[in-house]
């Protein structure tokens, strides 16, 4: 198979390519070239994707594209291109309207299409939007199509650094012989992950078999109790959970999901109880296969370890260490009160 990545030098995109190269296949990553190079035995091909798609690319014939775009202007110019190549277009579950209802593929309400191009940074709820004008581009534009609709991608290389906070904070207790660890919510609360890995391999899967259909590209549904507990495990930590709920790291100025001082993987119920938990089961009958949380895990840590200037978000260990005090004074309060 020809395989036009387009991207291929970061995260998602770099791991399709990787996967698609190791497997044999003809494999072009086209890119800017300003975010690093692409993996052993992909040919890199400069594009800026701003500038109209070049012919010389488009006369290569390719019979698989994947795509990570979020930006209309830059998928609608490709698909114009390469219409006759089978697309694997990667969209987000930010698609969906409701973060409270984790209904997926014709179920869940969807978000107005925002087919124009817009700035992230001044917008974040175009995100979700321009994704769902991009995957309409797709689906009208090429020939055949798949859209996946990714939830939270963890594992080695993850620039967000979300669930790399977690084993982080685990290698760390682990170096410290245990203590107390902030844990987010209730531990029976839903999350979901998949590692970018096994979600690279099934994009690939998707492309050389022309498969066609619209997939929420998400892991096995588990609390988030024992999701962590599985994280422990992986980094060989034994700590001393402390549970918060949304009541409690609110007032404490603890953040959501991302970002400088938040907990990662906390979303406040029930306003966000939908997002980490759609359905996995059309994915995996399609082919989509997670390994366990554990070796994801590991794994993490190994590369946080042998890359010193990795992005980890979240709370800093003064930041917890504080939160952490404040909730055992509030406790100790309260039995002084009883």
């Amino acid at each position: 198979m020809r395989l036009l990545v387009l991207g291929g030098s970061v995260f998602l995109s770099r791991a399709v390519a990787a996967d698609a190269a190791v497997r044999g296949h003809e494999v072009v990553a086209a890119n800017r070239g300003r975010s690093g190079p692409v993996p052993g035995g992909v040919r890199h091909v400069p594009l800026d994707r701003a500038e109209p798609f070049p012919e010389a690319l488009v006369a290569e014939g390719f019979d698989a594209v994947v795509d990570v775009s979020r930006t209309p202007s830059h998928v609608r110019r490709a698909v114009a291109a390469l219409p006759d190549a089978h697309w694997v277009f990667v969209s987000t579950i930010n698609v969906y309207a409701d973060d409270a209802d984790p209904g997926g593929p014709g179920v869940g309400r969807l978000r107005a299409p925002q087919p124009d191009d817009v700035d992230g940074a001044e917008d974040p709820e175009a995100y979700g939007a321009m994704k769902l004008a991009c995957e309409e581009l797709v689906g009208a534009g090429a020939a055949t199509s798949a859209v996946v609709r990714p939830g939270l991608i963890v594992g080695p290389g993850d620039p967000s650094g979300r669930f790399a906070y977690w084993p982080a904070r685990l290698g760390r207790a682990l170096d410290d012989g245990g203590g107390d660890v902030l844990a987010p919510g209730d531990p029976a609360d839903p999350m979901q992950v998949i590692d970018v890995r096994d979600l690279a391999a099934w994009l690939v899967d998707l492309a050389e078999r022309r498969t066609e259909g619209i997939f929420d590209g998400v892991g096995p549904v588990v609390p988030v109790g024992e999701l962590l507990a599985a994280v422990a495990r992986g980094v060989g930590a034994e700590p001393r959970w402390v549970w918060a709920d949304d009541a409690a790291l609110e007032a404490a100025d603890v953040r959501p999901w991302s970002g400088e001082r938040s907990l990662p993987l906390w979303l406040p119920r029930p306003e966000y109880a939908g997002m980490p938990a759609h359905d996995s089961g059309p994915a995996a009958r399609a082919g989509l296969a997670s390994r366990p949380v554990e070796d994801v895990a590991r794994d993490t840590l190994a590369w946080l370890r042998a890359t010193p200037d990795a992005h980890v978000t979240g709370l800093t260990a003064a930041e917890e260490a504080a939160v952490l005090a404040d909730l055992r004074g509030a406790a100790e309060g309260a039995d002084a009160r009883v």
